[in-house]
């Protein structure tokens, strides 16, 4: 029997007089790639930011392996072992790529700020078992000759791959990638396909995705919720998306998936 990871239950967000999201329904299944796509200003976005804790739904539940987590602050949800990546890339330019994985666990330390302060055996030990990790990850991500660069001084691609590795240090069950190909050139979105799938298969996760290249969407994902005005249009696989009436409408107008 498919183990629901995710349950969302009529979700409802509103900003003042506006409806961001409307009754929404959703489940992902563990093991799954699941889309979310939609036109600008659908709620797409809205929907990462209440699931991840950064708004608060106006009405309905949220529910993380059987557990209901709405209302928890965002590093507390990101200690549930969900990671989520960015629209715009949100790295500490002026921190290094390795200070950039190591910083994200902070959730993890087993010391207070005294022993920091005072460099106690529990701090050292701490952090020396945090940097090991995150070199370990760099050195998954073929970044490691990267982990004392900052961020602001690589291309782009490389620091959405950064941006990535840094949710992944959370050891998430669910990843949650919003538009992981904007801004890439069409050799990195080609790229980016490979990289998502070996990420899926090499860490054992479930993956849930924003993004508006359809080329990523149709072939990685084994189910696509299409939403538009925060109301769902359809749910379905990506043959269905692409000959549904209702989404080409919606999503483009009277062009073609």
């Amino acid at each position: 029997m498919a183990e629901i990871l995710l349950e969302i239950k009529d979700l409802t967000h509103r900003f003042g007089g506006l409806t961001a999201v409307s009754d929404l329904n959703f489940e992902i299944i563990k093991d799954e790639i699941v889309g979310l796509i939609g036109p600008n200003g659908a709620g797409k976005t809205t929907v990462f930011n209440l699931v991840s804790g950064f708004y608060v739904p106006s009405e309905g539940d949220i529910l993380y392996k059987g557990e209901r987590i709405n209302g928890l602050k965002p590093h507390e949800i990101a200690s549930r072992q969900i990671g989520r990546t960015f629209q715009n890339i949100r790295l500490w330019s002026d921190m290094t790529v390795l200070d950039n994985i190591k910083i994200s666990q902070h959730y993890r330390l087993g010391y207070n700020l005294m022993d920091a302060f005072l460099q106690t055996k529990k701090y050292k030990k701490h952090e020396k078992m945090i940097e090991a990790d995150a070199y370990e990850l760099l050195e998954e991500f073929q970044l490691s000759d990267l982990a004392h660069e900052m961020p602001k001084n690589l291309p782009y691609g490389v620091q959405r791959r950064v941006e990535i590795a840094r949710a992944l240090s959370l050891k998430p069950d669910l990843l949650m990638l919003d538009e992981p190909a904007a801004g890439l050139s069409s050799a990195d979105v080609s790229e980016l396909i490979q990289y998502i799938q070996w990420i899926k298969e090499h860490f054992k996760l479930t993956i849930w995705m924003i993004e508006h290249q359809m080329q990523v969407i149709m072939s990685l994902c084994s189910r696509i919720k299409v939403v538009d005005f925060g109301k769902e249009l359809l749910t379905g696989t990506a043959e269905e998306v692409r000959n549904s009436p209702e989404v080409i409408k919606a999503y483009l107008g009277d062009g073609e998936i």
